[in-house]
Protein backbone atom coordinates (compact mmCIF):
# COMPACT_ATOMS: atom_id res chain seq x y z
CA UNK A 1 0.00 0.00 0.00
CA UNK A 2 1.47 3.59 -0.83
CA UNK A 3 -0.06 6.71 0.63
CA UNK A 4 -0.64 7.78 -2.61
CA UNK A 5 -2.98 5.21 -3.78
CA UNK A 6 -4.88 5.72 -0.36
CA UNK A 7 -8.75 6.30 -1.47
CA UNK A 8 -11.86 6.73 0.59
CA UNK A 9 -14.37 3.77 0.30
CA UNK A 10 -17.30 4.09 -2.39
CA UNK A 11 -20.07 5.29 -1.66
CA UNK A 12 -18.89 7.41 0.85
CA UNK A 13 -18.31 10.86 -0.39
CA UNK A 14 -20.67 12.78 -1.92
CA UNK A 15 -19.92 15.25 -4.79
CA UNK A 16 -21.14 18.58 -3.62
CA UNK A 17 -24.96 19.98 -5.31
CA UNK A 18 -24.04 22.69 -7.64
CA UNK A 19 -26.60 25.46 -7.31
CA UNK A 20 -27.44 28.03 -9.69
CA UNK A 21 -26.94 26.50 -12.76
CA UNK A 22 -30.16 26.44 -14.30
CA UNK A 23 -33.68 25.01 -13.85
CA UNK A 24 -32.96 21.76 -15.99
CA UNK A 25 -29.86 21.33 -12.60
CA UNK A 26 -32.87 21.44 -10.35
CA UNK A 27 -31.44 24.20 -8.01
CA UNK A 28 -31.38 27.05 -10.24
CA UNK A 29 -33.02 30.35 -9.82
CA UNK A 30 -33.01 30.43 -5.82
CA UNK A 31 -30.98 27.48 -5.15
CA UNK A 32 -33.42 25.71 -3.19
CA UNK A 33 -33.34 28.64 -0.11
CA UNK A 34 -36.91 29.88 -1.22
CA UNK A 35 -37.78 33.62 -2.11
CA UNK A 36 -36.97 36.13 -0.14
CA UNK A 37 -36.39 36.68 3.51
CA UNK A 38 -33.29 36.52 5.73
CA UNK A 39 -32.35 32.50 5.02
CA UNK A 40 -32.69 33.18 1.50
CA UNK A 41 -29.92 35.97 1.92
CA UNK A 42 -25.80 35.26 1.77
CA UNK A 43 -24.68 35.17 5.57
CA UNK A 44 -28.18 35.46 6.81
CA UNK A 45 -27.72 34.58 10.15
CA UNK A 46 -30.21 33.87 13.09
CA UNK A 47 -30.25 32.77 16.05
CA UNK A 48 -31.06 28.86 16.90
CA UNK A 49 -34.70 28.94 17.61
CA UNK A 50 -35.13 32.14 16.32
CA UNK A 51 -38.64 32.41 14.70
CA UNK A 52 -38.84 35.72 12.93
CA UNK A 53 -39.32 37.92 15.88
CA UNK A 54 -42.38 35.73 17.23
CA UNK A 55 -42.07 34.17 20.51
CA UNK A 56 -39.94 30.94 20.02
CA UNK A 57 -41.38 27.91 21.95
CA UNK A 58 -39.04 27.74 24.08
CA UNK A 59 -40.01 30.84 25.70
CA UNK A 60 -43.87 30.18 25.35
CA UNK A 61 -43.33 26.91 27.21
CA UNK A 62 -43.26 27.10 31.45
CA UNK A 63 -40.87 26.55 32.88
CA UNK A 64 -40.34 23.49 34.94
CA UNK A 65 -38.38 20.87 37.24
CA UNK A 66 -35.44 21.78 39.18
CA UNK A 67 -31.75 20.20 39.91
CA UNK A 68 -30.85 20.26 43.04
CA UNK A 69 -26.72 21.58 42.97
CA UNK A 70 -26.44 19.92 46.92
CA UNK A 71 -28.05 16.04 45.41
CA UNK A 72 -24.42 15.13 44.38
CA UNK A 73 -22.79 15.58 47.67
CA UNK A 74 -25.82 13.89 49.51
CA UNK A 75 -26.00 9.88 49.79
CA UNK A 76 -28.30 7.50 51.73
CA UNK A 77 -27.58 4.97 53.15
CA UNK A 78 -29.86 1.48 53.65
CA UNK A 79 -29.09 -0.70 57.35
CA UNK A 80 -28.78 -3.59 54.90
CA UNK A 81 -25.47 -1.71 53.12
CA UNK A 82 -24.37 -0.87 56.47
CA UNK A 83 -23.92 -4.51 57.28
CA UNK A 84 -21.56 -4.94 54.24
CA UNK A 85 -19.02 -2.52 56.22
CA UNK A 86 -17.05 -4.42 58.36
CA UNK A 87 -18.33 -3.92 62.04
CA UNK A 88 -16.45 -1.20 64.66
CA UNK A 89 -16.40 2.51 63.66
CA UNK A 90 -18.25 3.70 60.28
CA UNK A 91 -16.89 6.51 58.79
CA UNK A 92 -17.16 8.57 55.75
CA UNK A 93 -13.92 7.45 54.24
CA UNK A 94 -14.58 4.10 55.40
CA UNK A 95 -18.22 4.27 53.80
CA UNK A 96 -16.59 5.57 50.42
CA UNK A 97 -13.62 3.36 50.62
CA UNK A 98 -16.42 0.33 50.65
CA UNK A 99 -18.12 1.90 47.41
CA UNK A 100 -21.36 2.56 49.53
CA UNK A 101 -21.42 6.07 48.11
CA UNK A 102 -20.15 7.94 45.94
CA UNK A 103 -16.15 9.56 46.38
CA UNK A 104 -17.94 13.28 46.30
CA UNK A 105 -20.28 12.71 48.84
CA UNK A 106 -19.46 15.05 51.78
CA UNK A 107 -23.09 14.12 54.13
CA UNK A 108 -24.60 10.76 54.47
CA UNK A 109 -28.10 9.50 56.02
CA UNK A 110 -28.68 6.17 57.34
CA UNK A 111 -31.94 5.16 57.13
CA UNK A 112 -34.42 2.34 58.24
CA UNK A 113 -34.40 -0.55 55.73
CA UNK A 114 -33.45 -3.99 56.35
CA UNK A 115 -31.71 -5.20 59.69
CA UNK A 116 -28.62 -4.69 61.58
CA UNK A 117 -26.98 -7.67 63.31
CA UNK A 118 -23.50 -5.79 64.02
CA UNK A 119 -22.44 -3.24 66.57
CA UNK A 120 -21.57 -0.18 64.91
CA UNK A 121 -20.16 3.05 66.33
CA UNK A 122 -20.88 6.02 64.09
CA UNK A 123 -18.85 8.54 65.57
CA UNK A 124 -18.54 10.55 62.08
CA UNK A 125 -20.42 14.18 62.29
CA UNK A 126 -21.02 14.27 58.38
CA UNK A 127 -23.00 10.84 59.07
CA UNK A 128 -26.40 11.26 60.15
CA UNK A 129 -29.41 8.40 60.79
CA UNK A 130 -33.31 8.70 61.10
CA UNK A 131 -34.83 7.83 64.57
CA UNK A 132 -35.60 4.06 63.14
CA UNK A 133 -32.29 3.37 62.02
CA UNK A 134 -30.50 4.87 65.36
CA UNK A 135 -32.09 2.60 67.64
CA UNK A 136 -32.12 -0.39 65.17
CA UNK A 137 -28.18 0.28 65.25
CA UNK A 138 -28.42 0.68 69.24
CA UNK A 139 -30.44 -2.08 69.59
CA UNK A 140 -27.89 -4.18 67.57
CA UNK A 141 -25.23 -3.10 70.74
CA UNK A 142 -23.98 0.20 68.40
CA UNK A 143 -23.69 3.76 69.35
CA UNK A 144 -23.93 6.95 68.13
CA UNK A 145 -21.63 10.10 68.61
CA UNK A 146 -18.59 10.65 71.06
Amino acid sequence: MRLNTIKPATGSKREHRRVGRGASAGQGKTCGRGVKGQRARKGGYHKVGFEGGQMPLQRRLPKSGFRSAMKASRAELTLDDLMRVEAGEVTLAALIAASLVPEYTERVKIILSGAVSKAFVVNDKAISATKGAKSAVEAAGGRFGA
